[in-house]
């Protein structure tokens, strides 16, 4: 997996996967148009984490239009791989120290930072199951680089893991949706 090569360790994972009755090019190009409004959940939990805010357009506020990983990637993410139609990586600096300007680049995810980050990334992996079928997972990855930033990730993990998990599943669901129409 590409994921590997840009986070090889981490402290927090998750994964999930389905199958699903189509062929991996057009599975990979339902991934990329997957919309935050076929996501079941998804609106109402991002509400809840933004604390019924309103904000720009982000992962957390991500509107009706454009693709979710469109959104993201126009917003804090950035994309780590595009091997189309076999993995799509994306990462992103969830905790930077202090004072630090904390645009994620692909270089952070390749090198030793200075203590007190957390990075995450985030992967589908699309693999032939069958002459016409594929199977899809998606696994999120959380490295931090030190005990504080590992502390403190944790709290915001543990409150925001089920609701992270739902939505990973149901994405899954949207992708099979969007991959097997007619």
């Amino acid at each position: 997996m590409i994921l590997d090569e840009f986070m090889p360790a981490w402290h927090f994972r998750e994964r999930h996967a389905i199958r699903i009755a189509a062929p991996p090019a057009r599975v990979f190009a339902a991934i990329k148009e997957v919309r935050a409004t076929e996501i079941a959940f998804f609106n109402i939990l991002v509400w809840i984490r933004r604390g019924g805010r309103s904000g720009p357009e982000s992962i957390l506020n991500p509107g009706a239009s454009a693709p979710l990983l469109e959104v993201a990637t126009r917003s804090g993410f950035i994309y780590l791989a595009d091997d189309a139609p076999r993995e799509l990586v994306v990462g992103t600096v969830v905790i930077a120290p202090p004072g630090i300007d904390c645009a994620p680049t692909p270089q952070m995810f390749n090198t030793t930072l200075a203590p007190g980050y957390a990075l995450a990334a985030m992967n589908f992996l699309v693999t032939p199951d069958d002459p016409n079928g594929s199977l899809v997972s998606t696994e999120t990855r959380v490295f931090t680089n030190s005990p504080s930033a590992r502390r403190r990730f944790a709290r915001y993990w543990r409150l925001i893991y089920p609701g992270s998990a739902l939505i990973r599943r149901m994405w899954l669901r949207a992708v099979k949706r969007r991959a097997t129409r007619g």
